[in-house]
This record gives C-alpha cells, structure tokens and sequence, in this order.
C-alpha cells in the first residue's frame, strides 16, 4: 500500500521523454496553426492568435507533465490557475474550437499518447478543412431582398410580376411604404426573392429600371456564410 502512494504522490520523466513529449506537442499544435490560417474567412486575422495555438499546446504539455499523477501537484494548481482572469473575448464559436483543439493535443502529448495526439489532429484537421470547403452548413441557395422606387404613371398599378417570374424561383412581397412628397406619388417596394441564378442578380435590376416608373432599384443579399 505505501509503495501504491508513493507512485500516485511521486512521478518524474527522462529528459528523452520530456523532449518527446514537447516535440509531438510542437508537431500537432503547427498543424493546428496552419489549418486555422488556412480555412480561416473572417475580417480580423490575428497572426498573434494563431501563433497563440503553438504556445498554448505547447503549455498544456508542460503542465500534463509537471502533474503527473501528483494529487498534490494537481489541487494546487487548480488554486493557482483560479486566480488568473481572461479579458480577451473570443468572438467567434469557430475559434473556440481551435483554442479546445490546441488543449487537447497538448493534453496528448503530455501523458504520451503520441498516436492520440498525431493522428487525432491529422483526421481532426482533414475533416474540417473538407467540411470548410464544400461550405456544408451554408444555404443552397441565398434570400435576397429587392427594394424598387416607384413612381405611379397616369394612375396605373405598378405590376413587375413578369420580370421576377423570368428571375426568381420565387418572390414576395414583404413592404409598402410611401415616401414621396405632396406633388408625387412615390412608393418604396420590398420583396423577398429567390433567385433562380444568383449571377443573374444584374440583369434583374437591369430590367427592372426599364419600366416606366421605376426611380432606384437595389438587390441586397447577406454576406455571411
């Protein structure tokens, strides 16, 4: 029993596998680092956050070894870790998920699963860089929205039902609002469209300035995604 607690208080390592342990925790935190600059999309590329990735796996090692199997080791620095505040906030869930994957690399190779850490960051790695480029969580196809100014000519109703069945696969409209002033009649028109091909979007509004009437036409769609 005593020599049993002697081996959960107590745990050292080689300098052969100190180096082992941080050389394939170098390894899989690069890996990690060039996936993220390489399927990253976003408008605020931080080369200091993806060089974070490297030190963090690296850190998460170091700490996998200096516990061990020490209880001891371990509670106190549960204690220490408690008093350190993160200010940073991390905008997008995307990046959470590599600050998780770099831990738990690290994590791998501090206790010596080499084969864990390598390989689950290889397959980790291929299946989201393929999930990233056939853009699976994105729509097949996106909503536009389509907002017409119009000004009533010789009182007829204003009917462009013809050019958006020629575009859209489908269309509604979402708001009317006038906006001219006393001597005009001017009506703000929205529609919510769905192209049938989104590089057609031109030629939509192109066709739509031609009718009588038709002061300004715009076609906004979502950037995202």
């Amino acid at each position: 029993m005593n020599e049993e607690l002697k081996d959960l208080f107590f745990y050292s390592l080689t300098f052969k596998e100190v180096i082992q342990h941080l050389a394939v925790s170098l390894l899989c935190s690069m890996m990690i680092a060039l996936l993220y600059r390489i399927t990253y999309k976003g408008l605020s590329y931080s080369s200091n956050f993806v060089n974070s990735f490297i030190m963090l796996t690296l850190v998460m090692t170091v700490v996998i070894m200096v516990i061990g199997n020490n209880l001891a080791t371990a509670f106190g620095l549960v204690g220490a870790m408690s008093i350190i505040r993160f200010r940073t906030a991390v905008k997008d869930s995307q990046d959470i998920i590599f600050i998780l994957f770099a831990l738990a690399a690290g994590l791998a190779a501090g206790v010596g699963l080499y084969e864990v850490a390598i390989m689950g960051t290889f397959i980790i790695g291929i299946v989201f860089f393929v999930i990233v480029n056939i853009n699976l969580s994105a729509p097949r196809k996106r909503d536009f929205l389509l907002q017409m100014l119009i000004e009533t000519v010789d009182g007829k109703d204003f009917d462009a039902g013809v050019i958006l069945s020629k575009y859209c696969r489908r269309y509604n409209m979402v708001n009317v609002k006038a906006v001219g002033e006393d001597k005009k009649e001017l009506m703000e028109l929205s529609y919510y469209i769905k192209l049938k091909k989104e590089e057609e979007g031109k030629d939509l509004v192109k066709e739509m300035k031609m009718i009588d009437g038709v002061k300004n036409v715009n076609l906004f769609f979502d950037e995202e995604g």
